[in-house]
């Protein structure tokens, strides 16, 4: 079964066992994350979409890693007004390890007592 979730921003396709990586989550590395914004599930021929939100599924992860990316060289300038500034930007991520997706059954439903007709 797999997942597209959203987090950060970003879409991402997921499934058990993937390791996946996304924007910086708060948390160590260890710790249990829950992504609630699931916009897709799928296995096989069984599909289930939201408008946007799925109702009653979750995909469960661990934090696998915490890091930074490369540094990112930036440059401002203005022609002839001797104004030059560099910077740097590391762009924080995470890796999480996808543990599974929860799909909750929904309850079933009873069915609601027939209106007398009026005569």
């Amino acid at each position: 079964m797999y997942a597209v979730i959203r987090t950060g921003g970003k879409q991402h396709r997921v499934s058990e066992g993937d390791l996946v990586r996304v924007d910086r989550l708060a948390g160590e590395v260890g710790e249990k994350v829950v992504f609630e914004e699931v916009l897709f599930t799928g296995d096989g021929d069984n599909f289930r979409h939201g408008a946007p939100l799925v109702a009653g599924v979750k995909v469960l992860g661990e934090i696998a890693i915490q890091g930074r990316a490369r540094k990112v060289r930036g440059v401002k300038f203005k022609k002839r007004k001797r104004y030059t500034r560099t910077f740097g930007h590391k762009q924080p991520y995470t890796w999480v390890r996808i543990q599974g997706v929860k799909v909750a059954v929904p309850k079933a439903q009873k069915p609601e007592p027939a209106e007398p007709e009026a005569v």
